[in-house]
């Protein structure tokens, strides 16, 4: 097993500030880790990641093999080969995408392959619908993947190169998913940091090579049939990566930002320290949620915010401990939990873990436009005993607030 890799003394590079979209961020940090092999096939809204990425390997700026292929079952098969053979791989995709590359998500996991994906969130059809939300990365929670969720199109490059880090350490190799909105951080242009020299990246993120790999000068078979006997163990071996990768996460943001100066912490805490009342929230919209709570802190509420930046594996010690003392807990879920106790999916994680109610709180779906008064709007009743806990609070549903 090649050894883990190996801590960075602090130290701040050289960098430049330019200005560019989500997407082309993200494109960005996958051509600085030097991605070895790109399959994708393009959906609104992750399109101009691969057309960049494409344009990269064409002009010779980044050695890759580019496979355009013909679908995203295709895709997600093609970097699992190429991983297999020891390849540092990315692919990107979105909604309906997601759901035709399904079938081979849990083999990435069981393979135990570093794969990397970004995530240009949208919901699923029907009806169709291109615009954003975070029904399809929400689907993704019980597949073993590693599931980050940015908030601005800094935070999203950063977090690509930090999931090469996390994804080919030897204590990890499992894939990553980095998921942001889609349009509100993939289509914006946005102020970018970024290195002077592309070295610095690979320094931090050297492509380790350490994972379980094809050889064919010594031939063996990967992902081969796990009968009754066998299969529990060696599927219990991804379910202790994850939970362990935990550690890993934090050591690699840690470092990234002794090096980039930046770092973004498993959860991100705001005004929390003597909060009565909490808004946990997810994606770009923390933004608005920092807003209300300065709102409602000027009016005399106790009031603090929380985002959730990674949420596989699950981050649920530092969220007892940040939420112990908080009385009201209002989560806002971008995405719709059908059928379940709760009607958002982090709500239901959140109220497991806290061992308390929490308002539930349904906005952004299929993109709805939200503003800061209608979040404030929707925590004042919460505040003020005018809505039931456990139940769902619909910000800008029609008929039904």
């Amino acid at each position: 097993m090649t050894a883990q890799i190996v801590a960075p003394k602090e130290r701040k590079v050289a960098q430049k500030r330019i200005a560019l979209t989500g997407n082309h961020a993200v494109a960005l940090a996958v051509k600085m880790a030097r991605a070895e092999v790109i399959a994708a096939y393009p959906i609104t809204p992750q399109t101009p990641v691969v057309e960049k990425l494409a344009e990269y390997v064409n002009n010779g700026e980044l050695d890759a093999e580019f496979i355009p292929v013909e679908s995203e079952h295709s895709a997600m098969s093609a970097v699992i080969g190429a991983s297999a053979m020891g390849a540092r791989t990315f692919t990107e995709t979105s909604s309906q995408g997601l759901g035709h590359m399904y079938e081979n998500l849990p083999i990435a996991v069981g393979m135990r392959l570093p794969i990397v994906m970004g995530m240009a969130v949208r919901t699923y059809s029907a009806p169709i619908n291109v615009w954003g939300d975070y029904s399809d990365v929400m689907s993704m929670r019980e597949l073993g993947w590693i599931i980050y969720i940015a908030q601005n199109a800094q935070e999203a490059f950063d977090t690509v190169i930090q999931a090469y880090r996390v994804a080919e350490d030897s204590r990890v190799h499992l894939p990553a998913v980095v998921a942001y909105d889609g349009f509100w951080t993939s289509h914006v242009l946005q102020p970018l940091d970024v290195p002077e020299d592309e070295e610095e990246v690979m320094r931090y993120a050297p492509i380790t090579r350490s994972w379980v790999k094809l050889d064919v000068d010594n031939p063996a078979q990967l992902g081969a049939v796990g009968t009754p006997e066998w299969y529990w163990e060696i599927r219990w071996q991804a379910v202790e990566a994850l939970r362990a990768s935990l550690k890993v996460i934090q050591e690699a943001d840690e470092e990234y930002g002794k090096v980039f100066g930046r770092s973004y912490g498993l959860l991100t805490p705001y005004r929390l320290e003597d909060a009565e009342l909490a808004i946990v929230a997810y994606g770009s919209i923390f933004g608005l949620v920092k807003k209300v709570v300065d709102r409602l802190r000027r009016e005399g509420v106790r009031a603090g915010a929380l985002r959730l930046r990674v949420i596989r594996p699950w981050p649920g010690d530092m969220f007892k401990k940040l939420l112990e003392h908080v009385d009201k807990v209002a989560v806002i879920d971008r995405a719709i939990n059908h059928g379940g106790p709760l009607y958002g999916p982090m709500a239901v994680e959140i109220a497991a873990t806290i061992q308390k109610p929490v308002y539930n709180v349904l906005a952004t779906i299929g993109m709805r436009a939200i503003d800061s008064d209608m979040i404030y709007d929707a925590v004042v009743k919460i505040h003020r005993g005018l809505w039931v806990p456990n139940t769902p609070y619909t910000v800008g549903l029609r008929g039904y607030e």
